[in-house]
């Protein structure tokens, strides 16, 4: 099904869709109510996604020229929460690999689940891709402390643990995808290794930078979506990483239609670095003033795996809402909440109570939880999901089924000239401009 609507300015009807799971809503907004829609700035891919790889690749061809026959080479990847692009990289990267004299039974793909859920076969057959069954998979496993090994503490007290195989290996490469993250900035890069091969206890205490420092003084305002400098939980991951001395990264970027229209690779620190200068520049979106509204999609299956998925997507449309506005999110998390504490958080129903709880005993699920209720408290956030209605209350939030419900809920709680922005890539774009 498609949407129907005039944005201000253009001559007829535009066309659009808004993602839900695996399906879509329809939605006909007429075109006064219409405030924009924020979708990315980005030029047609240029180029097939394997010569994008290719030439990244060829930017490491000094440091590939040195892996010998009989090294060990571990690559890390992400797990099916976060499309890369690796069933199209990971077979280039191998016949890279292959041609220096690495045999297959040499190289060994690690998912970085940081604490997330182990992976199914299926799962590991779509991230590896052609790769299946002709190179060894295994998911990273947080609490398995004789699979861990310590390498060092940061400057700000984490002792990293992270994944015996990446450092028993006698090679080790990142890869994984470059986005926005709603407290470290951007992803890609330094996440590979930190949280994404570490210790629960590592990852926690990654995250949990986040806060100042001080009882009661909340989250630091460094710690934000699209900044590096200064921002604490970057600078630990950077530490955490720089620990394990990669050998090299390959990082994607890609449209919000899963296509790479860009890939990075070198040096584990000035690729990534590179790469989010490239991707702030295109996924940024820059607002005059806000609006009354945001109807945001995730993007569908699997951007809306699950709620702390999810939450990304609220994270990045509660920019463009002004405060005591409504955001309808359309977010189908069939795979609930994505971690078996996370709901829990919310029998904390006062921020100042739910800060206390968090410091008292941090959880990365926690911060997610804290984050969504600060926005459910500031907004009126209508959830159009498959939890049940007394869960999405529960948190906060109010519960709808379909899109056309979400609306009509809508409709009672808007002034009567409202405006709203579309946001079909919500997990996509960064509303930047006035606070």
């Amino acid at each position: 099904m498609n949407m129907t609507a005039e944005t201000p300015g253009s001559s007829g009807p535009r066309l659009m869709e808004l993602k839900y799971g695996s399906t879509s809503f329809a939605l006909e907004l007429p075109p006064e109510h219409l405030a924009g829609v924020i979708t990315p700035s980005l030029p047609p891919p240029t180029g097939f996604p394997e010569d994008i790889i290719n030439a990244a690749l060829d930017c490491c061809q000094p440091t590939l020229s040195s892996f010998k026959t009989g090294e060990k080479v571990v690559i890390i990847t992400s797990d099916i929460t976060r499309y890369t692009g690796s069933e199209i990289y990971l077979p280039l990267l191998v016949d890279r690999l292959n041609r220096q004299g690495i045999a297959d039974q040499d190289i060994e793909i690690l998912i970085a689940l940081g604490i997330h859920r182990k992976q199914t076969e299926h799962e590991h057959q779509k991230i590896a891709g052609p790769l299946y069954g002709r190179i060894r998979v295994t998911d990273h496993e947080c609490d398995e402390s004789d699979q861990l090994t310590q390498l060092g503490t940061t400057s700000n007290g984490i002792k990293v643990s992270i994944n015996r195989k990446a450092v028993e290996a006698d090679r080790l490469i990142l890869t994984g995808t470059i986005g926005f993250h709603y407290f470290a900035g951007f992803g890609g890069g330094r996440k590979s290794i930190l949280p994404g091969i570490a210790s629960r206890q590592a990852c926690m205490a990654s995250h949990f930078a986040v806060l100042n420092p001080e009882t009661g003084s909340g989250r630091n305002p460094l710690a934000t979506t699209g900044n590096l400098e200064g921002n604490p939980v970057h600078q630990a991951m950077l530490e955490g990483c720089a620990m394990a001395e990669p050998d090299f990264i390959l990082n994607t970027v890609l449209t919000p239609g899963k296509e790479i229209i860009a890939a990075f690779a070198g040096d584990w620190r000035t690729a990534h670095e590179e790469g989010c200068r490239y991707y702030s520049g295109r996924f940024a979106y820059p607002l005059h003033k806000k609006a009354d509204m945001v109807i945001a999609s995730c993007g569908g299956f699997p951007k809306d795996i699950n709620l702390i998925q999810a939450h990304k997507s609220m994270e990045y449309a509660s920019q463009a809402i002004c405060d005591g506005g409504v955001l309808i999110l359309l977010a189908e998390c069939r795979d609930g909440f994505g971690n078996g504490t996370f709901f829990s958080w919310f029998r904390h129903k006062q921020l100042g109570d739910f800060e206390t709880a968090l410091r008292e005993h941090y959880e990365i699920n926690g911060q997610t939880a804290y984050s969504l209720l600060q926005k459910a408290q500031r907004f009126q956030v209508i959830l159009v999901s498959q939890f049940p209605a007394p869960q999405v209350r529960e948190m906060g939030m109010l519960p709808a089924g379909t899109l056309d419900e979400a609306m009509a809920l809508a409709n009672g709680l808007l002034p009567r000239d409202w405006q709203a922005f579309l946001m079909p890539e919500a997990g996509s774009v960064l509303p930047s401009g006035p606070a």
